[in-house]
């Protein structure tokens, strides 16, 4: 999360109330109508992935398989402690690879359409985070992405406990990843008046219930259970 890379530390900021939100530094946002989000800081996706994995996900899927790692080691169920046929992966995100979107739109614009990558939409969908997860934990169960805005993730727990309930699976990992602070995401939602406008303080930017508030602050990272 923007807070913390792992469940101990990002509890511990939000008892300290410790704020995700900062200047951009993914690109350059000078130009931008807002200039801050709250990124995830310091994510090492070599920690849980290989090289070549690495090399051929987006950053949202790498963000998931980082979350589902964790959570899977919190719930003392490592690789091959499950029944594959039994267990399942239900991870949600609201827009998928949208960084990678952007980068082979760049590329076909400057060198054709002969040079867009063939890893373009394995590593762009919205439900290659779910696939690739079942493929670490050789989860061969119910699959899928839930695609749903702000909702997404929630959606997600609730399809898998729903799984469970109706006999379909076992274990469910299930949760949520995005990885959309791009020019594309900041700029679309910023000019369509979604986001706060706080260039002078990211940090109290977000305030859902205050009644100055003047949009949200568009944020990354994932969360799985």
């Amino acid at each position: 999360t923007p807070v913390g890379n792992d469940v101990a530390t990002t509890w511990q900021s939000l008892l300290a109330g410790v704020s995700g939100a900062n200047y951009i530094t993914k690109f350059d946002a000078e130009s931008f109508k807002v200039k801050f989000a709250a990124e995830v800081k310091g994510f090492d996706p070599l920690l849980t992935m290989d090289r070549k994995e690495v090399k051929r996900s987006d950053l949202y899927t790498q963000y998931a398989v980082a979350g589902a790692v964790e959570a899977m080691r919190d719930a003392g169920l490592e690789p091959g402690t499950v029944v594959p046929e039994s267990c399942g992966v239900i991870i949600g995100s609201g827009i998928g690879g949208l960084t990678t979107f952007e980068e082979q739109h760049d590329v076909y614009r400057t060198s054709g359409a002969g040079r867009i990558s063939p890893f373009f939409i394995p590593m762009f969908i919205s439900d290659i985070a779910a696939g690739v997860v079942s493929m670490r934990f050789q989860a061969k169960g119910p699959n899928f992405a839930t695609i749903s805005a702000c909702s997404t993730s929630a959606h997600a727990i609730g399809e898998a406990f729903r799984t469970i309930q109706y006999g379909d699976a076992d274990v469910m990992i299930a949760g949520g990843s995005e990885a959309a602070v791009c020019p594309m995401a900041i700029g679309g939602f910023a000019n369509m008046g979604a986001l706060s406008s706080r260039n002078d303080s990211p940090s109290t930017a977000s305030r859902p219930f205050d009644k100055d508030r003047d949009g949200f602050v568009l944020g990354e990272g994932v969360g799985v259970v």
